[in-house]
């Protein structure tokens, strides 16, 4: 994998992670997840590149089986 950049491209990353939690705010759990899914759609419509989305995906994978087991 060497197509995406992973390093922060945010000139300010906490106002970015910011505005994505404010996005969050008095959603049910529901409705916080059809925002992503739908967030998550518009960033990978944005990309419009298949291999940089499934390089996208298998780091989001890893980063969540990593979360869930600190040996992984």
């Amino acid at each position: 994998m060497t197509g995406l950049d992973t390093k922060a491209r945010f000139a300010d990353p906490d106002a970015a992670y910011r505005a994505i939690i404010e996005a969050h705010r008095g959603l049910t759990e529901s409705e916080s997840a059809e925002l992503n899914a739908a967030l998550v759609l518009i960033l990978a419509n944005q990309l419009g590149d298949m291999a940089m989305l499934h390089e996208a995906l298998v780091l989001a994978q890893r980063s969540i089986k990593g979360l869930r087991d600190p040996h992984a």
